[in-house]
Parts: C-alpha cells; sequence; structure tokens
C-alpha cells in the first residue's frame, strides 16, 4: 500500500535526513539493491535503476548526486594507482593502454604513484574515493598478489599486473607468466639446445612459479630433465645474474649450459658480464633469453637480447575496458584472473651450440 501510486510519502523536508532504508521502501526495493543501483557495483534492471534514482531524489537523499554519478558515469573520472612510474618504464605502457581505452569512451584518467609504499597507497585510494572518482585500477609491478583495500567502499576496481589475495572476488589482469616462460624456452629448443638453465629470481610469487612451472613444462616436453634442465635462484637483478651466470658457466671441461633463460633482462645482462669476464661470447658460447623487453637494457647490450615482452599495454587497455563495463552495470568474470601472452622480441643473443654447428659444417 504504502509504495502505490497516490500514496507514496512526501519529499523530505530535511535534506540529508532520509537514508538508505527510506529509499529502499519508497522504491519498493531491498537496501542492497538501492546500493547497486546507485553505485554501480552489480547490474540492476534500468527501470529499477530509474526508480530508486527517483526514489532517492524525492527523498533529498544526500548521497544520491554522488551515487548517480557512479551509475551512469557522472564524474567520467577513474583513478590509477600504480606503484612503478618512477623506476621502470613499464607503468608508462600501463597508462597508455588505459588511457587509450578511457579517451574512447569519454573518460579522464587520473593517474597517482604510490612508490611501492603500502601506505601511500592506502592514502591514494581514500583520496580518489573521496573525490568520487567512478572507479580505481589498482597496478602493481611483477604481478603481485593484492589484499583487498581499507577505504574504498564499493567502488568498482579493477587490478593489472597482479591477482587478488584468497577471499576477494575482483576482475584482474596478469601476464601468462607460465605461457611466457615456455615459449621463451622453446626459442632456444628449436635452435637445438639440449642442456638449457634458468636463473629465477629469488622469493615466492606468482611470476616466479609460474615462470618455473613453464621452464619445467618445456623442458620435459623436450626430454631434458636435472643435469641438463638446471634451475637456480638469485636476486632479480645485474649482480645477481652476474654471480650465478659465473657459477653455471665457469666450467673448463665445457660441462655448461648452452643456453641460459633469465627471469628478467637485468639478470641477462648480467649473464654476458660473467661470460665476458670468463672469456666466453653471446651466442657463440651460450645463448640467452630474458624477459620484459626493457629497451634501455635489450637492445643496448652487444649483441642485442632477445628476450619476451610483457603485455603491459594490453594490460592497461583490458584494465579500463573492464573498469568502464563494471561502472556501466555490466557483470565482468572475476573468478580467475584474466592472462595475456607476452611476445618473443627475436635480436642477436640466440645461436645453435657450438657442437651443433660444427656438426652442421661436417656435413
Amino acid at each position: 500500500m504504502g509504495n502505490e501510486p497516490g500514496n507514496r510519502r512526501e519529499p523530505s523536508t530535511s535534506a540529508g535526513r532520509a537514508g538508505l532504508a527510506e529509499v529502499a521502501a519508497e522504491a519498493g526495493v531491498s537496501p542492497s539493491t538501492v546500493s547497486h543501483a546507485l553505485n554501480g557495483t552489480r547490474a540492476v534492471r534500468a527501470e529499477t535503476q530509474e526508480r530508486v534514482v527517483r526514489a532517492a531524489e524525492r527523498l533529498g537523499y544526500t548521497h544520491n548526486r554522488a551515487a548517480r554519478g557512479r551509475g551512469k558515469r557522472r564524474t567520467a573520472v577513474v583513478g590509477l594507482v600504480i606503484d612503478c612510474i618512477a623506476t621502470t618504464p613499464f607503468a608508462g605502457r600501463i597508462i597508455q593502454g588505459a588511457q587509450e581505452a578511457a579517451r574512447e569512451r569519454g573518460t579522464l584518467l587520473m593517474v597517482v604513484d604510490s612508490a611501492g609504499d603500502l601506505e601511500l597507497e592506502e592514502g591514494h585510494l581514500r583520496a580518489l574515493a573521496d573525490r568520487r572518482v567512478d572507479g580505481i585500477l589498482l597496478a602493481r609491478s611483477s604481478h603481485q598478489e593484492i589484499e583487498r583495500p581499507d577505504g574504498i567502499g564499493d567502488i568498482p576496481v579493477v587490478l593489472i599486473d597482479a591477482v587478488p589475495a584468497h577471499g576477494w572476488a575482483v576482475p584482474a589482469v596478469a601476464p601468462d607468466e607460465r605461457g611466457i616462460a615456455a615459449t621463451a624456452v622453446a626459442h632456444l629448443l628449436a635452435a637445438g639446445h639440449q642442456y638449457v638453465a634458468f636463473i629465477n629470481a629469488a622469493g615466492d610469487t606468482p611470476a616466479t612459479r609460474g615462470r618455473y612451472a613453464g621452464f619445467r613444462s618445456a623442458v620435459e616436453w623436450a626430454g631434458l630433465y636435472d643435469m641438463h634442465a638446471v634451475v637456480e635462484r638469485a636476486n632479480p637483478d645485474a649482480a645477481g645474474g652476474r654471480r650465478m651466470g659465473r657459477r653455471l658457466l665457469d666450467h673448463a671441461s665445457g660441462e655448461r649450459p648452452t643456453a641460459i633463460f633469465c627471469f628478467n633482462d637485468q639478470m641477462a645482462m648480467g649473464v654476458y658480464q660473467a661470460a665476458e669476464a670468463l672469456g666466453l661470447e653471446v651466442p657463440r658460447d651460450c645463448s640467452v633469453v630474458g624477459v620484459d623487453d626493457l629497451e634501455i637494457v635489450a637492445a643496448a647490450l652487444d649483441p642485442g637480447l632477445t628476450t619476451m615482452a610483457l603485455p603491459h599495454r594490453e594490460m592497461g587497455r583490458w584494465g579500463m575496458t573492464s573498469l568502464l563495463e563494471r561502472i556501466e552495470g555490466r557483470a565482468v568474470d572475476a573468478t580467475e584472473p584474466f592472462l595475456l601472452a607476452g611476445d618473443l622480441v627475436e635480436r642477436r643473443s640466440v645461436a645453435p651450440p657450438r657442437r651443433l654447428m660444427a656438426w652442421l659444417k661436417r656435413r
């Protein structure tokens, strides 16, 4: 009866007095439906959303302006919090992809850098929420696992180059680490290498686990086990690559890997340096493949480093597109992270092993 036409309550004479429950009663829906309709956190039928908005307006519900902006992207502003703008070029690629997708949909991208400081990141997230952005992209480097942040309420969120921790269902996009490693090692195997080493980064992360799994799957498919498929760990920098590269290559007897796959390009640079210190040449004595396509390293090395380029620009575009879909009330799969493949960038650091070359010359 109370919600029948002609029996509606009068608009509140004291703006801001009405709450979520009153709006729900006025619209004839549940409070959760009111929240979803006004905040765009879940798809609601168009006629229901319109009824909720009109009820909120009649009652002078104080949140209705921002809520209507959320549901209909009234602010047309999205925040991106990222942890590595000043330290890596990858952030620029993520921003570029996200900005392209935002521009196509008439949305402004607001970017802030946390510099890897979790307390600062939390402050940025709260500030964006206070400024009524329509949604938030949260990006981390190196495929990290992220706990649900406090202070953002029910603002739509999408993760980039990261995965949600257990218990947080949110759309996420990340590199296909297993596929990236398998492609790199397959390239070495196709060149004829039968003794391949992998220098993985120290630490237990989605990236280290995924690349290890990709390496193992590729070498086992080729029939290489243990002695001819060695895995070592080091810090993911040039010093770590130098130290481990020297350990792997310093064998006067020649019983050393003919190819080394590195967790990243900085470690690959360290392997180059170790090889040079031992009087060896890349790729004549050892082929090397990295990951990242960090141009300031990969293209500058002599010979140029063959490497796997991570899909940063594509992740930025996917993240923004998915976030805008959520803001507009469309469903986006949050059951599993969406994984994007990397691209093999061939330069001159891979060649057939010397023994194979000698055999081919004799034929």
